[in-house]
């Protein structure tokens, strides 16, 4: 199939490398870029530890100036690829809770000391409350931003093309925010995404919402949020 990558970087091209493998012809368009705030301001510690969302709050833990301060400490990491990431950002107390947002507020509340404030590094925008989803458990939260997602400005010409003449078997989406841009983008290169015969594969429910509400009718829904379940729609 001739699949389409939306993803941020380096993702897309780790995700484009796995799909090659399996034979298939794939474009990598990032829809979004992330930009690292190195100069967010923590707050004083301790911390009775940090949570992270997403890769990109590791690699933001990485790069800030006071990363030693960070890593010092537990971080709890709403799945196995932020795990990861979380490791080779240099944690070494490591918690995953190997699924979505509610698996993350259970495995914080069943683990993480009531005594000291957890310090959430998040994106700018997010998808979940973490802060009004923990409070019901005692748990203090301060959220700092630490990276942020920026829309491209528009789809390479080619690729519009490409879709509006359905050449694109299936895109593939990893976030809502993601899966809004390339809905806007695609809107605004004349696209109209509803008759096509164009498959979405989402990372979950959450991400196909966009795409609903953009009228998308052929999608597919991943069974679990990680990679893995996503790319097993494929075959």
């Amino acid at each position: 199939m001739r699949l389409l990558v939306t993803r941020p970087e380096p993702e897309a091209s780790r995700t484009a490398a796995a799909l090659c493998a399996r034979g298939h012809l794939v474009d990598v368009v990032p829809v979004l870029r992330v930009e690292l705030l190195p100069d967010a301001d923590l707050g004083p510690p301790p911390w009775g530890g940090v949570i992270i969302t997403s890769v990109n709050a590791a690699r933001a833990a990485a790069a800030h100036p006071r990363r030693a301060d960070l890593i010092a400490g537990p971080v709890f990491a709403v799945g196995r690829r932020s795990a990861a990431a979380a490791r080779e950002a240099g944690f070494a107390e490591i918690a995953s809770a190997d699924g979505d947002a509610a698996d993350l507020v259970r495995l914080i509340a069943a683990r993480a000391a009531r005594r000291s404030q957890l310090l959430y590094l998040a994106g700018e925008d997010r998808a979940a409350d973490l802060e009004a989803l923990l409070a019901p458990h005692g748990v203090a939260l301060r959220t700092v931003v630490v990276y942020r997602a920026v829309v491209a400005t528009a789809l390479p010409p080619a690729i519009s093309a490409a879709l509006g003449a359905g050449m694109i078997d299936g895109v593939l989406h990893y976030s809502a925010r993601s899966a809004q841009a390339f809905a806007d983008l695609a809107r605004d290169a004349g696209v109209d995404l509803k008759p096509l015969e164009t498959l979405h594969y989402c990372l979950s429910a959450q991400v196909a919402a966009p795409l609903r509400a953009a009228g998308v009718a052929r999608m597919r829904v991943a069974a679990r949020p990680d990679e893995t379940a996503l790319l097993a729609l494929l075959a």
